[in-house]
């Protein structure tokens, strides 16, 4: 910029000097925007058309392969789906790990040889780690979806017959927001991510874009961290970035549990002052940290509105329905200014209205 300007003119320079701050300002703007937009009750989107649920799922199995089911986020999701199947009259079990592709086979191969009509691989458990024990369990009749893997812009990993995503890019895009809003363009952030997850790739580019769009002179540093080692290297990352960085202002760890490892290190530094978090899913442990202040602001999806959400879709493919790409599940931005909507201690269900819970029993045709 520096050579640039040296060619221009008086007249070109006063131009410049006010463009810039104009597109600066800009860019605040919009983030202030979409902030604003996300910060209020979601209202419910039917996914598809009203189906007999309890006819169609009569004596049928489904059997859900978390990520991890030492991450809350992702284990609350589950538990969730299994009390809907109670309700609706069939069989759902969880297949219990601890982020381990070799778990993960384990349990389509269960699934497989012990009548389950559908794998569900929830939140990370990524089909590409075991491709053949996929067409395995297809070949014996068994269907396998993922859900809550990917973003909408995503294409679904080969193999599987269906896939039910989530916008994720909009939650990268609303961390990057928050922190250019409440910085005024002035975000230096750590951000951490777990590459190996198909829906880092898209919430890194819309926090990516974000920022390239709208706080081009913001700092970020994007650091990897695989999901089987969060509990021994987030706090260590951390600490280490507070002290290479005094500037840093923002810690954006992209799913919201790693934020156990996170809001440690900076109380050990003595920078919660200065140093905010700013994540995503709304785990109800997390929300709680935002009470308690040691979090600034969470992207929520309401748990219970997405195991309605990915229970559905799951159905709808058993039933011979049009499979769901588009899950509707809504963000809802939680911050100190309306953190006190979803309980004390949060509750996964609470903050996002009712309007769901009502609207997915009468698509199933179980309203009274």
């Amino acid at each position: 910029m520096k050579k640039n300007i040296e060619l221009l003119g008086v007249a070109s320079l006063f131009v410049l000097a006010a463009v810039l701050p104009s597109a600066a300002q800009e860019g605040l703007e919009q983030a202030r925007q979409n902030i604003e937009t996300y910060s209020g009750i979601p209202e419910f989107t039917a996914p598809g058309e009203p189906f007999d649920a309890k006819a169609c799922m009569a004596g049928k199995k489904i059997f859900t392969i978390p990520a991890s089911s030492s991450i809350p986020f992702v284990k609350t999701i589950s538990e969730h789906k299994g009390e809907l199947a109670a309700e609706l009259g069939f069989e759902h079990m969880e297949w219990e790990n601890q982020g381990n592709p070799t778990q993960w086979i384990q349990g389509i191969e269960h699934a497989t040889n012990n009548g389950f009509d559908l794998v569900s691989l929830l939140a990370g458990a990524d089909p590409r780690f075991f491709e053949p024990q996929v067409a395995q369990a297809q070949a014996a009749g068994v269907k396998v979806v993922t859900s809550h893997l990917t973003g909408l812009e995503q294409e679904p990993p080969a193999g599987v017959d269906a896939a039910t995503a989530i916008d994720y890019r909009k939650a990268g895009e609303l961390m990057a927001d928050w922190t250019i809003a409440q910085t005024e363009g002035k975000t230096n952030a750590l951000v951490l991510v777990s590459n190996e997850a198909l829906s880092t790739d898209s919430i890194v580019s819309g926090l990516t874009e974000a920022f390239e769009t709208r706080c081009p002179d913001c700092e970020y540093e994007i650091v990897n961290v695989p999901i089987t080692d969060w509990a021994t290297r987030i706090q260590p990352t951390v600490a280490g970035a507070l002290q290479a960085n005094a500037d840093l202002n923002y810690v954006i760890p992209i799913y919201d549990s790693m934020s156990s490892f996170v809001t440690p290190a900076i109380a050990i530094a003595g920078r919660g002052e200065s140093v905010k978090v700013a994540t995503f899913n709304g785990t109800p442990f997390v929300l709680d940290l935002i009470r308690a202040g040691d979090v600034e602001m969470d992207i929520g999806e309401n748990l219970d509105w997405i195991a309605h959400a990915m229970l559905d879709a799951e159905m709808r493919l058993l039933c011979d329905l049009e499979p769901i790409r588009d899950s509707k599940v809504p963000l809802r931005i939680f911050s100190a200014a309306n953190i006190e909507e979803v309980g004390n201690p949060a509750d996964a269900a609470l903050g996002y209205g009712d309007a769901y819970v009502e609207g997915f029993r009468k698509l199933w045709m179980v309203s009274e």
